[in-house]
């Protein structure tokens, strides 16, 4: 068994599924569109791993993109790269591009060395090696 996808809302469809193509590698299939419940959705494919699905729709309520404001459910999703200099590189890719950086590269305590990034729409994205 395993995960097939994740499903994220997000208020940009576009800008979300542009920054998972470019940073991390996503594949995008083509846009769905049900326009009796005005949702649109795309699936993000990786290398390896799960599908990542970006969906929007207007009356979804905004995530706050903090550890600390979270409520019970899914927090964080990781992107595993191949060397602590690949996670280095990354990050600071993304921060050049203006993205928050929410955690700097460091080893954490379960051994992981990983940052942790803002994605367009606030989630929280850990890249690790």
């Amino acid at each position: 068994m395993k995960i097939e996808h994740l499903a994220v809302w997000v208020k940009d469809l576009e800008k979300t599924k542009e920054f998972y193509q470019k940073y991390f590698g996503a594949v995008s299939n083509e846009k769905y569109h049900n326009p009796v419940k005005n949702f649109e959705s795309y699936f993000l494919s990786f290398e390896t791993g799960c599908r990542l699905e970006i969906m929007t729709r207007p009356d979804i309520k905004e995530n706050t993109g903090s550890y600390d404001s979270q409520q019970f459910g899914i927090i964080h999703m990781a992107f595993a790269v191949e060397t602590k200099e690949k996670v280095n590189e990354l990050t600071e890719l993304l921060r050049k591009d203006g993205y928050t950086i929410a955690g700097e590269p460091r080893t954490t305590g379960d051994g992981y060395y990983e940052s942790v990034i803002l994605d367009p729409e606030d989630n929280i994205v850990e890249i690790v090696a």
